[in-house]
Protein backbone atom coordinates (compact mmCIF):
# COMPACT_ATOMS: atom_id res chain seq x y z
CA UNK A 1 0.00 0.00 0.00
CA UNK A 2 1.23 3.77 -0.49
CA UNK A 3 0.00 5.97 2.12
CA UNK A 4 -0.54 10.01 1.07
CA UNK A 5 -1.24 12.13 3.68
CA UNK A 6 -2.77 15.95 3.02
CA UNK A 7 -4.45 13.56 0.45
CA UNK A 8 -7.64 15.60 0.14
CA UNK A 9 -5.53 19.05 -0.33
CA UNK A 10 -3.88 20.37 -3.19
CA UNK A 11 -0.92 18.46 -4.47
CA UNK A 12 -2.19 15.47 -2.12
CA UNK A 13 -5.10 14.89 -4.45
CA UNK A 14 -3.76 15.62 -7.53
CA UNK A 15 -0.74 12.99 -6.46
CA UNK A 16 -3.35 11.05 -5.77
CA UNK A 17 -4.67 11.01 -9.26
CA UNK A 18 -1.03 10.82 -10.94
CA UNK A 19 -1.09 7.49 -8.89
CA UNK A 20 -4.58 6.13 -9.95
CA UNK A 21 -3.30 7.33 -13.82
CA UNK A 22 -0.30 5.21 -13.16
CA UNK A 23 -2.19 2.06 -12.20
CA UNK A 24 -1.42 2.37 -8.80
CA UNK A 25 -5.10 1.81 -6.45
CA UNK A 26 -4.33 0.63 -3.46
CA UNK A 27 -3.75 3.89 -1.82
CA UNK A 28 -4.20 5.12 1.78
CA UNK A 29 -5.45 8.82 2.09
CA UNK A 30 -4.87 10.82 5.20
CA UNK A 31 -6.68 13.83 6.17
CA UNK A 32 -8.78 15.82 7.94
CA UNK A 33 -12.06 14.35 6.18
CA UNK A 34 -14.08 17.63 7.92
CA UNK A 35 -13.14 20.56 5.03
CA UNK A 36 -16.09 20.31 2.46
CA UNK A 37 -14.82 22.31 0.35
CA UNK A 38 -12.32 19.74 -0.23
CA UNK A 39 -14.77 16.86 -0.75
CA UNK A 40 -14.69 17.02 -4.02
CA UNK A 41 -10.77 16.63 -4.91
CA UNK A 42 -11.30 12.77 -3.79
CA UNK A 43 -14.67 12.33 -5.68
CA UNK A 44 -13.09 10.42 -8.99
CA UNK A 45 -10.00 8.81 -7.06
CA UNK A 46 -9.87 5.33 -6.11
CA UNK A 47 -8.57 4.35 -2.91
CA UNK A 48 -8.70 1.51 -0.45
CA UNK A 49 -8.85 3.34 2.76
CA UNK A 50 -9.60 6.75 3.80
CA UNK A 51 -8.09 7.64 7.47
CA UNK A 52 -8.65 10.98 9.41
CA UNK A 53 -4.74 12.38 10.61
CA UNK A 54 -5.76 12.20 14.51
CA UNK A 55 -6.07 8.27 13.94
CA UNK A 56 -2.95 7.79 11.46
CA UNK A 57 -0.33 6.75 14.11
CA UNK A 58 -1.99 4.24 15.41
CA UNK A 59 -3.09 2.66 12.41
CA UNK A 60 0.38 3.02 11.05
CA UNK A 61 1.73 1.36 14.08
CA UNK A 62 -0.58 -1.68 13.46
CA UNK A 63 -0.17 -2.00 9.69
CA UNK A 64 3.41 -0.62 9.11
CA UNK A 65 3.93 -4.15 7.18
CA UNK A 66 1.43 -3.57 4.67
CA UNK A 67 2.92 0.02 2.87
CA UNK A 68 5.55 0.25 0.69
CA UNK A 69 6.07 4.19 1.10
CA UNK A 70 4.46 7.07 2.64
CA UNK A 71 4.15 10.20 0.74
CA UNK A 72 3.75 12.83 3.78
CA UNK A 73 2.48 16.17 2.06
CA UNK A 74 0.08 16.74 4.98
CA UNK A 75 0.37 19.96 6.72
CA UNK A 76 -0.80 23.71 8.13
CA UNK A 77 -0.01 26.15 4.62
CA UNK A 78 -1.11 29.10 5.66
CA UNK A 79 2.03 31.86 5.08
CA UNK A 80 0.01 34.36 7.43
CA UNK A 81 -1.06 32.49 10.50
CA UNK A 82 0.03 34.04 13.65
CA UNK A 83 -0.75 30.64 15.81
CA UNK A 84 3.00 29.13 16.30
CA UNK A 85 2.00 25.96 18.79
CA UNK A 86 -0.35 24.89 15.41
CA UNK A 87 2.59 25.16 13.36
CA UNK A 88 4.83 23.40 15.73
CA UNK A 89 2.50 20.39 16.31
CA UNK A 90 0.71 19.87 12.86
CA UNK A 91 3.98 20.85 10.54
CA UNK A 92 7.22 19.71 13.13
CA UNK A 93 5.81 16.96 15.98
CA UNK A 94 3.12 15.19 13.35
CA UNK A 95 6.23 14.95 11.00
CA UNK A 96 8.53 14.04 13.43
CA UNK A 97 6.03 11.18 14.89
CA UNK A 98 5.72 9.78 10.49
CA UNK A 99 9.63 9.76 10.31
CA UNK A 100 9.79 8.04 13.64
CA UNK A 101 7.70 5.05 12.27
CA UNK A 102 9.02 4.72 9.08
CA UNK A 103 12.36 4.55 10.63
CA UNK A 104 11.38 2.01 13.32
CA UNK A 105 9.86 0.07 10.40
CA UNK A 106 12.19 0.38 7.25
CA UNK A 107 9.56 2.15 5.22
CA UNK A 108 10.89 4.68 2.51
CA UNK A 109 9.38 8.44 3.22
CA UNK A 110 8.88 11.39 0.83
CA UNK A 111 7.54 14.42 2.63
CA UNK A 112 6.97 18.03 1.50
CA UNK A 113 9.01 20.86 2.63
CA UNK A 114 9.18 24.54 1.36
CA UNK A 115 11.15 27.09 -0.75
CA UNK A 116 9.64 29.47 2.05
CA UNK A 117 12.57 28.31 4.26
CA UNK A 118 14.65 30.20 1.69
CA UNK A 119 13.56 33.53 3.45
CA UNK A 120 15.03 36.54 1.65
CA UNK A 121 17.06 34.40 -0.43
CA UNK A 122 20.48 36.28 0.84
CA UNK A 123 22.29 32.86 1.34
CA UNK A 124 20.55 31.43 -2.15
CA UNK A 125 18.91 28.73 -3.07
CA UNK A 126 21.13 26.08 -2.67
CA UNK A 127 19.33 22.56 -1.09
CA UNK A 128 23.18 21.80 0.33
CA UNK A 129 22.60 20.30 3.73
CA UNK A 130 25.53 22.10 4.90
CA UNK A 131 23.78 25.81 4.10
CA UNK A 132 20.57 24.77 5.57
CA UNK A 133 21.52 26.22 9.01
CA UNK A 134 22.10 29.16 7.64
CA UNK A 135 18.68 29.81 6.49
CA UNK A 136 16.11 32.55 7.46
CA UNK A 137 12.61 31.84 7.25
CA UNK A 138 10.39 34.98 7.17
CA UNK A 139 6.75 33.29 8.51
CA UNK A 140 5.82 30.65 11.20
CA UNK A 141 4.92 28.24 8.22
CA UNK A 142 8.29 28.35 6.65
CA UNK A 143 9.88 27.94 9.97
CA UNK A 144 8.09 24.86 11.12
CA UNK A 145 8.83 23.03 7.28
CA UNK A 146 12.72 24.47 8.40
CA UNK A 147 12.23 23.26 12.30
CA UNK A 148 11.85 19.81 10.35
CA UNK A 149 14.47 20.00 7.56
CA UNK A 150 17.21 20.49 10.60
CA UNK A 151 15.49 18.20 12.69
CA UNK A 152 15.76 15.50 10.22
CA UNK A 153 19.48 16.29 9.10
CA UNK A 154 20.33 15.78 12.79
CA UNK A 155 18.92 12.38 13.27
CA UNK A 156 21.53 9.37 13.48
CA UNK A 157 18.58 6.58 12.56
CA UNK A 158 16.53 7.08 9.27
CA UNK A 159 14.42 5.27 6.98
CA UNK A 160 15.87 3.36 4.23
CA UNK A 161 15.26 6.24 2.36
CA UNK A 162 13.83 9.29 2.22
CA UNK A 163 13.39 12.39 0.55
CA UNK A 164 12.42 15.79 1.61
CA UNK A 165 11.48 18.03 -1.31
CA UNK A 166 11.33 21.95 -1.20
CA UNK A 167 8.18 22.79 -3.34
CA UNK A 168 8.81 26.54 -4.68
CA UNK A 169 5.90 28.25 -5.74
CA UNK A 170 3.40 25.29 -7.14
CA UNK A 171 0.10 26.18 -9.03
CA UNK A 172 -2.36 23.77 -11.14
CA UNK A 173 -5.78 21.89 -10.63
CA UNK A 174 -7.27 21.29 -7.32
CA UNK A 175 -6.28 24.76 -5.55
CA UNK A 176 -9.83 25.92 -5.41
CA UNK A 177 -10.32 25.16 -1.96
CA UNK A 178 -7.81 27.55 -0.81
CA UNK A 179 -8.90 31.25 -0.38
CA UNK A 180 -5.84 33.48 0.05
CA UNK A 181 -3.60 31.06 -0.07
CA UNK A 182 -4.28 30.20 -3.89
CA UNK A 183 -1.70 30.14 -6.61
CA UNK A 184 -1.46 33.65 -8.04
CA UNK A 185 -2.77 32.14 -11.30
CA UNK A 186 -5.88 30.95 -10.08
CA UNK A 187 -6.48 34.16 -8.37
CA UNK A 188 -5.54 36.44 -11.37
CA UNK A 189 -8.25 33.87 -13.40
CA UNK A 190 -10.91 34.14 -11.10
CA UNK A 191 -10.51 38.20 -11.12
CA UNK A 192 -10.10 38.71 -14.67
CA UNK A 193 -13.08 36.83 -15.87
CA UNK A 194 -15.18 39.03 -12.54
CA UNK A 195 -13.39 42.65 -13.52
CA UNK A 196 -11.59 42.11 -16.50
CA UNK A 197 -8.44 43.52 -14.70
CA UNK A 198 -6.01 42.68 -12.11
CA UNK A 199 -3.99 43.74 -9.66
CA UNK A 200 -0.30 43.01 -8.38
CA UNK A 201 1.49 44.52 -5.44
CA UNK A 202 3.54 47.28 -6.10
CA UNK A 203 7.24 46.75 -5.66
CA UNK A 204 8.74 48.72 -2.06
CA UNK A 205 12.62 48.15 -3.14
CA UNK A 206 14.31 50.53 -5.62
CA UNK A 207 15.98 47.82 -7.18
CA UNK A 208 12.88 45.57 -8.23
CA UNK A 209 10.53 47.54 -11.16
CA UNK A 210 6.74 47.13 -10.04
CA UNK A 211 5.50 43.26 -11.14
CA UNK A 212 8.86 42.35 -11.88
CA UNK A 213 9.28 40.83 -8.44
CA UNK A 214 10.06 36.99 -9.56
CA UNK A 215 9.83 33.03 -8.04
CA UNK A 216 9.94 29.61 -9.88
CA UNK A 217 6.50 29.00 -10.36
CA UNK A 218 6.39 25.10 -10.71
CA UNK A 219 3.25 23.21 -12.79
CA UNK A 220 1.80 20.81 -9.98
CA UNK A 221 2.16 18.06 -12.72
CA UNK A 222 5.79 18.41 -12.57
CA UNK A 223 5.66 18.58 -8.61
CA UNK A 224 3.66 14.58 -9.40
CA UNK A 225 6.29 13.54 -11.71
CA UNK A 226 9.44 13.90 -9.25
CA UNK A 227 7.80 12.63 -6.48
CA UNK A 228 6.98 9.23 -8.97
CA UNK A 229 10.38 9.95 -9.59
CA UNK A 230 11.81 9.36 -6.24
CA UNK A 231 9.42 5.95 -5.58
CA UNK A 232 10.76 4.41 -8.18
CA UNK A 233 14.49 5.54 -7.67
CA UNK A 234 15.30 5.07 -3.85
CA UNK A 235 19.22 5.87 -4.34
CA UNK A 236 19.78 8.92 -2.70
CA UNK A 237 18.63 10.08 0.34
CA UNK A 238 18.17 13.78 1.64
CA UNK A 239 16.61 17.49 0.71
CA UNK A 240 16.05 18.51 -2.58
CA UNK A 241 14.17 21.50 -4.28
CA UNK A 242 12.15 21.30 -6.85
CA UNK A 243 11.45 23.90 -9.18
CA UNK A 244 11.71 24.70 -13.05
CA UNK A 245 15.69 26.75 -12.04
CA UNK A 246 14.37 29.54 -13.87
CA UNK A 247 12.45 32.06 -12.13
CA UNK A 248 9.66 34.36 -13.72
CA UNK A 249 7.93 37.98 -12.74
CA UNK A 250 4.52 38.19 -11.89
CA UNK A 251 3.97 40.05 -14.68
CA UNK A 252 4.90 37.33 -17.26
CA UNK A 253 1.97 35.45 -14.83
CA UNK A 254 -0.19 37.50 -14.93
CA UNK A 255 0.15 37.93 -18.81
CA UNK A 256 -0.05 34.13 -19.46
CA UNK A 257 -3.42 34.48 -17.93
CA UNK A 258 -4.96 37.15 -20.10
CA UNK A 259 -3.70 34.89 -23.10
CA UNK A 260 -5.18 32.09 -22.01
CA UNK A 261 -8.56 33.77 -21.56
CA UNK A 262 -7.82 35.45 -24.83
CA UNK A 263 -7.78 39.11 -23.06
CA UNK A 264 -5.63 42.01 -23.13
CA UNK A 265 -3.78 42.62 -20.61
CA UNK A 266 -5.36 45.21 -17.87
CA UNK A 267 -3.03 45.14 -14.98
CA UNK A 268 -2.33 47.87 -12.24
CA UNK A 269 -0.56 48.05 -9.29
CA UNK A 270 -1.21 48.53 -5.25
CA UNK A 271 0.38 48.95 -1.72
CA UNK A 272 1.80 45.72 -0.39
CA UNK A 273 0.21 45.46 2.94
CA UNK A 274 2.15 46.68 5.67
CA UNK A 275 1.92 43.58 7.25
CA UNK A 276 3.48 41.23 4.98
CA UNK A 277 5.92 43.54 3.53
CA UNK A 278 8.63 42.08 6.18
CA UNK A 279 7.62 39.08 5.24
CA UNK A 280 7.32 39.14 1.25
CA UNK A 281 9.86 37.14 -1.05
CA UNK A 282 10.90 39.38 -3.81
CA UNK A 283 12.92 36.20 -5.51
CA UNK A 284 13.15 32.45 -5.80
CA UNK A 285 14.58 30.38 -7.93
CA UNK A 286 15.37 26.63 -7.76
CA UNK A 287 19.10 25.51 -7.55
CA UNK A 288 17.64 21.65 -9.33
CA UNK A 289 22.04 20.49 -9.92
CA UNK A 290 21.50 18.11 -6.90
CA UNK A 291 18.18 17.16 -8.54
CA UNK A 292 19.65 16.03 -12.25
CA UNK A 293 22.28 14.49 -10.51
CA UNK A 294 20.45 11.89 -8.96
CA UNK A 295 18.82 11.37 -12.47
CA UNK A 296 15.63 13.13 -12.82
CA UNK A 297 16.33 14.65 -16.38
CA UNK A 298 13.10 15.29 -17.02
CA UNK A 299 12.11 19.32 -18.81
CA UNK A 300 10.01 21.20 -16.30
CA UNK A 301 6.51 23.08 -18.04
CA UNK A 302 7.32 26.13 -19.31
CA UNK A 303 4.91 29.39 -17.50
CA UNK A 304 2.72 29.75 -20.58
CA UNK A 305 2.49 26.00 -20.87
CA UNK A 306 1.29 25.06 -17.78
CA UNK A 307 -0.67 28.31 -17.16
CA UNK A 308 -2.57 27.52 -20.73
CA UNK A 309 -3.41 23.89 -19.78
CA UNK A 310 -4.28 24.95 -16.03
CA UNK A 311 -6.76 27.70 -17.19
CA UNK A 312 -7.90 26.23 -20.75
CA UNK A 313 -8.60 22.07 -19.26
CA UNK A 314 -9.39 22.98 -15.18
CA UNK A 315 -10.62 26.52 -14.34
CA UNK A 316 -12.80 26.69 -17.80
CA UNK A 317 -13.98 23.52 -16.95
CA UNK A 318 -14.10 23.15 -13.32
CA UNK A 319 -13.07 19.56 -13.50
CA UNK A 320 -10.70 17.67 -10.73
CA UNK A 321 -7.69 15.40 -11.81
Amino acid sequence: MIVVTGAAGFIGSYFTGKLNRSGFRNLILVDRYDDSAKDRNLLTKEYAQLIDREDFIPWFEKNSHQVEIVFHLGARTDTVGQEPESYQELNLRYSQKVWSVCTRYGIPLVYASSAATYGNGEWGFSDSHQKIDRLKPLNLYAWSKHDFDRWVLGQKKTPGFWAGLKFFNVYGPNEYHKGRMASVVMQAFQTIRETGEMQLFRSHRDDVKDGEQKRDFVYVDDIAEVMLFFMQNRNCSGIYNVGTGKARSYLDLTKAVFDSLHQNPEIHFVDTPHDLRNRYQYFTEADIQKLREVGYYQAFTELEDGVHDYVSNYLLTTACF
